[in-house]
């Protein structure tokens, strides 16, 4: 029969088990990956048209692999990610998010935004993500972003232009910071045709 001191001593110690277990779960969790952000351009060079249309970039779109917080690494036809290193959201958000603010910065658009937000839209930008990864299947990685674009008039639902918008940067140092600052580099040059092309366009 057990006494009652034993009965309380099995109490106390149940408390500190769970504490151990709770603690030893942590210990194999790991710390948590290194977010890192991405910049949009401060200017746009050579920029000299403007417009006064109201443009929307939806959120773009792209394949599952990409569709996500994680940075993508690419071996010839292998795809991984950077371990413990990821984006401040999910790559078409932040890719949405900096496209505007590129927009924006230009001072040469008439207002752009998001769906929602109440322009009155007179074209539609939509963006696919085709590429935006660390590439190694070369001696020297390098950062690779690749776009599709197409205006749409929200008037008439037509399809004003279409553009395939694409750059890299080598990558000198493959730590996630050289890697990040590298894709960094990469949007920006990106960005800066992209708005271009829009301008000139709409």
């Amino acid at each position: 029969m057990t006494s009652g001191k034993a009965r309380a001593g099995a109490k106390t110690l149940l408390p500190v088990f769970v504490a151990l277990a709770i603690a030893g779960c942590s210990l194999f969790r790991g710390p948590p990956p290194v977010t890192y952000e991405l910049t949009a351009p401060e200017s746009i060079p050579k920029l000299r048209a403007g417009t006064a249309a109201q443009i929307m970039i939806p959120e773009p779109r792209a394949l599952k692999v990409l569709d996500s917080e994680r940075i993508v690494v690419t071996t010839y036809s292998m795809i991984s990610y950077y371990p413990d290193a990821q984006w401040a959201d999910r790559l078409p958000a932040v890719f949405q998010a900096k496209a505007i603010e590129a927009f924006e910065q230009s001072k040469r658009a008439r207002a752009v935004g998001r769906p929602g937000e109440g322009l009155s839209i007179d074209y539609q930008l939509l963006i696919d993500i085709r590429t935006f990864e660390y590439n190694t299947s070369t001696d020297q990685g390098f950062a690779r972003i690749e776009i599709s674009a197409k205006i749409l008039n929200d008037r008439n639902g037509r399809v004003v232009a279409t553009r395939v918008l694409s750059a890299e940067t080598p990558v000198t140092d493959d730590g996630a910071e050289g890697v990040v600052a590298a894709l960094d580099a990469t949007l920006g040059q990106v960005l800066v045709d992209l708005v271009r092309w829009t301008v000139e366009k709409v």
